[in-house]
């Protein structure tokens, strides 16, 4: 239960990938070189951001309080963008909200990693994104209808900011700090346990004169992370712009109901992978070797799907 503020927010914010890229071209009279800094801007100032947010949550040993903070946060900012007209305070005001937004990944993290066993992360993380990826699409599905009977910008906006206000209310009853925190460490000696074994195993057989080959090689997250930073920085350069070139005249021209159609049928995709990703694997494919997982990670809201 503790997720249902989550799937409020990700409504709101699902809405908001294609209606913010369409408000800054169409109604502050912004350029697309505008719309690109403010992307950008952004995501480069929610990675720092979000390295705080998780440093910061551990060092307090308090999450709650910065799920709420992201929560209110974006109701009080999507309030504001209704009091400006200036492309300039606009562009400001929804970095500060990109900063505030990744507030909730870290604690989210931590949340599913200890309320839950090792044995059940997997499962637990592909229901958390299943829910959100279902309000994601439900949000797209809002801003459809919006379009339809052409509701205003100011209500879409306080929409919006009411979805986050609601988050923010489910989540003071729902959400609670974890007890103890020993999952997450748990792992840690799981991986020095699973690396020394691997290694006294080489040396064994290294003395039998029988070496299998095996590296002792432990993963890298870096070149990991290194390929998802290539692949979203892909999928931003085409999904940023797109939202104008499907309703614009210098693209295709399509109603702006349409442009929510497009993005719907590319959540549908995501939402059945999500789902089907709870699904319990084949006992073949179980790996029983054990687990090597870093733990849980902070990665910035806006890079966890293309548009956003």
């Amino acid at each position: 239960m503790w997720r249902l503020g989550f799937f409020f927010h990700e409504m709101a914010f699902g809405l908001l990938s294609v209606f913010i890229p369409l408000y800054v071209v169409l109604q502050l009279n912004g350029s697309l070189l505008e719309l690109g800094i403010m992307t950008s801007v952004a995501l480069f100032c929610g990675i720092p951001a979000s390295f705080f947010w998780g440093y910061i949550c551990d060092k307090t040993r308090r999450y709650k309080i910065y799920i709420l903070l992201s929560f209110v946060s974006g109701a009080i900012i999507l309030f504001a963008f209704t009091l400006t007209t200036s492309v300039f305070v606009f562009i400001a005001l929804f970095v500060v909200l990109q900063m505030f937004h990744v507030a909730h990944e870290s604690p989210k993290n931590v949340l599913i990693a200890e309320h839950y066993s090792r044995e059940e992360w997997e499962k637990s993380y592909a229901a958390y994104e299943g829910l959100t990826e279902v309000g994601w699409f439900i949000g797209l599905l809002l801003g459809f209808f919006a379009a339809v009977f052409s509701v205003s910008s100011s209500l879409t906006l306080y929409l919006c900011a009411g979805l986050n206000l609601a988050a923010f209310i489910l989540s003071i009853f729902l959400v609670a700090d974890p007890l103890m925190i020993f999952e997450r460490r748990l792992v840690g000696i799981e991986r020095r346990i699973d690396f020394t074994y691997r290694g006294l195993e080489n040396a064994s057989e290294l003395m039998d004169g029988h070496f299998s080959g095996e590296s002792l090689k432990q993963e890298s997250f870096m070149a990991f992370g290194v390929a998802l930073m290539l692949f979203m920085l892909a999928s931003a350069i085409f999904f940023t712009p797109l939202p104008i070139f499907l309703s614009t005249n210098r693209g295709l021209g399509l109603p702006t109901s349409m442009v929510y159609v497009a993005y719907i049928l590319n959540s549908v995709g995501a939402t059945v992978g999500a789902v089907a990703a709870t699904l319990p694997a084949r006992k073949a494919d179980r790996c029983p070797k054990v687990a090597r997982s870093p733990g849980p990670v902070a990665i910035p809201a806006a890079f966890r799907r293309t548009g956003s």
